[in-house]
């Protein structure tokens, strides 16, 4: 009988297989024109294999990057006593731009600026992201008002629909940077302005 360890390990080997030979074919040919089925024979499994994994075509751009963060609400959650959820917030998008977080838009490593081409040249793909953010933003709106910071319902949704938007900016200008040919030391610094003020403007708004 194996180990749950191995079984797991070979889920996790078939995983990054299917995922990196979608990514090999999407960067060549685009989104669109790749097939699921292209997909599931160039990582050599089936495609009933392929969708236990990646339950939609999406799935196989977006999961490799937006599974990895910890999510808005767990800091708000685990902030330290002491600090507004502003400010963790805050803090945690400037370690993320120090990381080189691929969604903050500030990676120019060749899979991040893939991810980054398809994901705003593909209707599909900032769809199915939004429907992923919207999650997040609820999940962020809840913990908000776990913690009585900012009401009632209505006002923690608005908070945090205000603290999704600005992210989004932010990640679009540093992904329009590197896509436009700077690299992401070169871009870092500009980059770190624009989330200081970004977020003095919504800590203004919400006093």
């Amino acid at each position: 009988m194996e180990e749950p360890g191995l079984r797991e390990r070979k889920k996790t080997r078939t995983r990054e297989a299917i995922a990196e030979a979608a990514f090999a074919l999407f960067q060549k040919s685009g989104f669109d024109g790749v097939s699921v089925a292209d997909i599931a024979a160039a990582a050599e499994v089936s495609k009933p294999t392929l969708f236990a994994y990646f339950p939609t075509k999406e799935d196989l751009v977006l999961r490799r990057f937006v599974n990895g963060g910890r999510g808005s609400a767990l800091v708000v959650r685990d902030r330290p006593s002491g600090t507004s959820a502003l400010n963790a917030l805050r803090q945690y998008f400037l370690d993320r731009l120090a990381e080189r977080d691929p969604l903050t838009g500030l990676n120019d490593t060749p899979a991040a600026i893939t991810f980054h081409h398809l994901l705003y040249s593909t209707p599909a793909l900032m769809a199915h992201l939004a429907g992923y953010m919207l999650d997040q933003e609820q999940d962020l709106a809840d913990e908000l008002l776990a913690s009585g910071q900012p009401g009632d319902a209505f006002t923690a949704h608005l908070v945090a629909g205000q603290v999704f938007s600005t992210q989004r900016i932010l990640t679009y200008y540093n992904a329009l940077a590197i896509r436009s040919g700077h690299g992401a030391d070169e871009t870092y610094a500009a980059a770190v302005t624009r989330a200081e003020n970004a977020f003095d403007l919504l800590e203004r708004g919400l006093a």
